[in-house]
């Protein structure tokens, strides 16, 4: 589902921008500040309904302005389908597929999947296991159609439980019909995750060996959050006096993990920045590969700097692999050349010049 269009109307600095027959590899190039960047976060506000630069929505609009909306136009030229998101300042977000209203992201983002690799994407192996979650679920959700409800459930039970267990005043009876609901949403929940882990990690191994074989050792281990000889049932069982002490569930897919290890040591202590952004981009090639492989379409990739932290020929590598994958690409740098002169084909290429706000097709 490529994306042809795309009108961006309030976003930063971009008060205005309006891009047409939007082709397989767009790079916007430009001084730092210039927007680049504004540009891949409206399109990420496109398929998700929210930035990838932080939860405050202030930021994100114009100033002076109520409110930001991108609209945009995704697939080929026999099926176009219209997309459109507007966030304002109070908080309220409208979201519309096909000029319908739709209530939640997720219908949006079946229409629009998107990978980023950016600053932030180094937090997947030195940030927080949620960063880790977010990244595998992402990925299920987008080739399991089960999986969403059953993530809405547990997380509905999780709230529920975890209210029980904090105020401390509840019936036996209460508990125990929320901790089996749990243990069945928590069962399937890993049950999904695990059937695509499973899947995924010898793709990420593939992906690792053309762009840094020297990293041959490296190894993903799934963590599901909780004891592996017992059923989450059992856990939950066996945990309830601490949950009890401590106010909160504290086993279960909510603690679950990808373990990223070279030679059985962190990753993320060992390897250099460098080296750490091959495999950020590897664990998001590999997620593209996947869903293509099954079926499930295309994702779209929004590359901010790549060059940072890569040297030429392992930029090269990066991007003959994109190009062999035939996905869409939005790119920034700061000279044009940056990624126009390692791109392994020009063929499909449309590159912009942005400069304080202003986005011109060269």
């Amino acid at each position: 589902m490529e994306l042809s269009k795309l009108q961006i109307n309030g976003v930063r600095n971009l008060q205005r921008v309006k891009l047409q027959d939007l082709n397989r590899v767009n790079i916007f190039f430009g001084a730092n500040g210039a927007g680049k960047t504004s540009v891949l976060e409206a399109i990420h506000l496109l398929g998700m309904a929210r930035s990838f630069r932080g939860k405050s929505v202030k930021p994100l609009i114009s100033h002076g302005q109520p409110h930001c909306t991108v609209f945009g136009s995704v697939g080929d030229a026999s099926s176009k389908l219209s997309l459109g998101v507007q966030r304002a300042l109070e908080g309220g977000v409208q979201i519309k597929v096909a000029g319908k209203a739709v209530r939640s992201a997720a219908q949006l983002a079946e229409h629009l999947p998107l990978q980023i690799i950016n600053a932030d994407s180094f937090d997947l192996l030195t940030g927080a296991p949620q960063t880790r979650r977010q990244y595998l679920d992402w990925g299920v959700f987008h080739v399991e159609h089960r999986f969403f409800h059953q993530w809405q459930r547990f997380q509905r039970c999780i709230k529920q439980r975890n209210n029980l267990l904090r105020h401390g005043k509840m019936s036996s009876t209460e508990l125990i019909v929320w901790t089996k609901d749990l243990a069945a949403s928590g069962a399937n929940l890993n049950e999904y995750r695990l059937a695509y882990f499973t899947q995924l990690a010898p793709k990420i191994q593939a992906v690792i060996e053309s762009l840094a074989p020297e990293l041959e050792g490296l190894q993903l281990h799934y963590r599901r959050g909780w004891d592996k000889t017992l059923a989450y049932a059992e856990a939950l069982d066996a945990s309830q006096a601490v949950d009890l002490e401590r106010g909160y569930t504290h086993v279960g897919p909510q603690r679950a993990d990808i373990r990223v290890t070279i030679d059985g040591r962190s990753a993320a202590d060992v390897l250099s920045r460098g080296q750490q952004k091959l495999v950020v981009c590897a664990l998001k090639l590999a997620q593209g590969q996947l869903m293509a492989t099954q079926g499930h379409g295309a994702c779209t990739y929004l590359l901010d700097d790549l060059s940072a932290e890569l040297d030429r020929p392992h930029c090269e590598l990066v991007c003959a692999l994109l190009s062999s994958m035939n996905v869409q690409v939005f790119a920034t740098s700061i000279e044009q050349n940056d990624l126009c002169a390692v791109w392994p084909d020009s063929d499909g290429m449309k590159v912009f010049h942005v400069e304080h706000g202003v986005v011109t097709s060269v």
